[in-house]
């Protein structure tokens, strides 16, 4: 009789875990802005201002962990700094939240290592970035990211 209601606790867990994985695989939209996330880290990490460039909107408003405000080519400017090399930066637990077919918002988590001016650094914060869809073509118009102080 044991054996037979571990059984059935063991095919149960597995239906748990099973059916868990599938409600948190993204979708194509949303791994499509998981997969520009990441591309967006790349290209700061190696200040390839131009694949940034294509990623963010004309009239992008980037508000910084420090509460200062950029558009795109100052943001563009600042990932270009010879003072700053990056050596890391890289997100976790990212979600995306789709409004119809043309707008997406996701959150997650970033670290950010390196020097800045002869100085190290490493922040670990939160951020959130407005993406529209335009002609199929995703672009970031408004990003937000705060210092995760603890």
């Amino acid at each position: 009789m044991k054996a037979v209601v571990s059984l059935f606790v063991l095919l149960g867990l597995c239906a748990v875990l099973s059916a868990a994985r599938q409600t948190t695989r993204p979708n194509g939209e949303e791994g499509r802005i998981i997969a520009l996330e990441s591309a967006w880290d790349q290209a700061e990490q190696n200040k390839d201002a131009n694949a940034l460039a294509n990623l963010l909107a004309e009239n992008l408003v980037y508000v910084d962990y420090d509460g200062s405000i950029s558009t795109k080519q100052q943001f563009l400017a600042q990932v270009k700094r010879a003072d700053v090399a990056g050596e890391q930066i890289n997100n976790e637990g990212v979600t995306v939240h789709l409004y119809g077919n043309s707008v997406a918002v996701s959150t997650g988590i970033y670290r950010d290592k390196g020097v800045e001016k002869g100085k190290p650094f490493s922040r670990r914060g939160r951020f959130t970035n407005v993406w529209l869809n335009q002609n199929g073509k995703w672009e970031c118009i408004a990003s937000q990211s705060t210092v995760i102080a603890h």
